[in-house]
């Protein structure tokens, strides 16, 4: 691939200052199968090139499905027109320092292939997933589904970048209803579609996934019977697969520069940050220490560069519960001169880059579980995003959580079902009393982030320890 593209870079006349060609390469499959009956066995493949053009200080792009040296021309001519004719409006004159040269590559970990176990096989496994949810009669639907890719990209520039990176990415998820006369309820595998990493089959194949499949069923027929969540202010504990929603709703979306500059708000909204908030907003708790980590290995959304080339390294965004850095790629950086990090993601070859968050974490603290609720006279510990809300500018909120547990006298007793919670986002971090952890720190991700126009969906990560928040609203699903 890159005897062809450095030819392209040679060849390509057009009188841009600068060109980058990014090609993309995706294999993705499928299978999903409802009560043991299989529902869809699918694969993907898809390839193209998006050409990216500097003109007279603005960026112009051209996406084009076929590698062959005219295509490439041709797209190349029309993203210089559209720069040319964009830069009599633009707001802002980049340069080539929003696109330095820079030459590596990076590859997911992994220990067994993809492929290693045939669809038949898969198709049996998720099967036999469905058979074990079905502890009851009680369970009245029971799914189980397994997604996988392999994405390779190439980036190369008129300045001499050349970047290769191989992305293999594995999910699986399972889940079943139970009802009771008019009483429904579900239950899944930390909740929808989360348990998404890079890697392997082995992420299949651990343990414990029969016994965790059996406690879903289980805990979906508990919840029949359990009683109704209270409403009132208490003190409430979040486990690691819930917080993974609210750090990616109320830190990671309102920390995007782009949507702070209003580039987002006709689609995805705007922020109650500003500009002048980086370095002086207390955003939490002193114990609030929030990282864009893309280099930790496994977690969904690790990468060594973002899609323009730019080196991914571990910042801390929020530090201490001040507000530090945005999630903003160097040209937002330059426009809105708010320190940044290496986010500039693209979720395909036909779309260009744009600020995206990648893998965004809470640091863990030094609290056991048992020291987090033990001195809880009474509160509620939720598992498992069901359900949420969230302003256009992430500043009010409400969630709501698959299962809980009421909190008493320092220990864990009643079942709860229909829990949920709401506040606004500097109330809720500034009330974070106790953080979990290494030990009971938790990586999960999602595929379904969207963002832009056109839409793009891309995956995040997010890890996090168990976590208390002081004097939260707690409501059931009456209120």
């Amino acid at each position: 691939m890159w005897s062809e593209l450095t030819k392209a870079i040679a060849h390509i006349n057009v009188p841009a200052d600068w060109v980058g060609i990014r090609v993309v390469k995706e294999t993705s499959s499928n299978r999903h199968v409802r009560d043991g009956l299989p529902q869809a066995n699918g694969k993907y493949s898809t390839m193209g090139a998006m050409l990216e053009v500097l003109v007279n200080g603005c960026l112009g792009y051209a996406a084009t499905n076929s590698l062959d040296l005219a295509s490439l021309q041709a797209a190349a001519e029309i993203a210089y027109k559209q720069a040319l004719v964009a830069s009599e409006w633009r707001i802002y004159d980049f340069g080539v320092t929003e696109r330095p040269k820079v030459v590596g590559e990076y590859n997911s970990p992994f220990l067994e292939p993809l492929d290693s176990l045939c669809p038949g096989e898969i198709n049996d496994l998720l099967v036999r997933i469905c058979q074990t949810l079905k502890v009851s009669d009680k369970i009245v639907q029971a799914t189980a589904s397994i997604t996988s890719s392999e994405k390779e990209s190439w980036f190369a520039s008129s300045n001499g970048s050349q970047v290769y990176q191989k992305f293999l990415s594995f999910g699986n998820h399972y889940g079943a209803i139970a009802q009771d006369g008019a009483i429904v309820q579900q239950r899944t595998n930390n909740g929808s579609h989360a348990n998404c990493y890079q890697g392997g089959l082995e992420l299949l194949k651990r343990d414990t996934l029969w016994q965790q499949v059996r406690q879903v069923g289980e805990q979906a027929v508990e919840l029949l019977t359990a009683e109704e969540c209270p409403t009132t202010r208490t003190n409430l504990v979040l486990a690691p697969d819930q917080m993974m929603l609210q750090i990616h709703e109320s830190v990671g979306h309102p920390l995007e520069i782009d949507r702070i500059l209003g580039d987002e708000r006709n689609y995805a909204g705007g922020s109650f940050v500003s500009k002048s908030d980086f370095g002086n907003l207390v955003y939490g708790s002193p114990l609030m220490n929030i990282t864009f980590d893309p280099t930790v290995p496994g977690e969904f959304a690790s990468y060594g560069f973002d899609d323009t080339g730019v080196v991914a390294t571990r910042e801390y965004v929020i530090k201490e519960g001040v507000l530090q850095r945005g999630l903003g790629s160097l040209e937002s950086q330059a426009r809105a001169s708010v320190a940044g990090v290496a986010c500039a993601r693209a979720s395909s070859w036909n779309r260009p880059p744009i600020d995206r968050m990648a893998n965004l974490n809470l640091e863990p603290g030094n609290a056991t579980f048992a020291e987090i609720i033990s001195d809880i006279e009474h509160g509620v510990y939720m598992e498992s995003n069901r359900s949420w809300s969230i302003d256009d500018r992430r500043y009010k909120f409400q969630f709501g959580c698959e299962y809980a547990k009421l909190i008493e006298n320092g220990k864990l007793t009643k079942t709860l079902r229909n829990p949920n919670y709401r506040a606004t986002t500097p109330e809720f971090w500034q009330s974070l009393t106790k953080v979990g952890n290494a030990a009971n720190w938790q990586m999960y991700g999602t595929p379904f982030c969207g963002k832009g126009e056109p839409n793009q969906a891309i995956w995040v990560g997010h890890g996090s320890p168990v976590c208390l928040f002081a004097n939260v609203e707690v409501f059931g699903g009456g209120s």
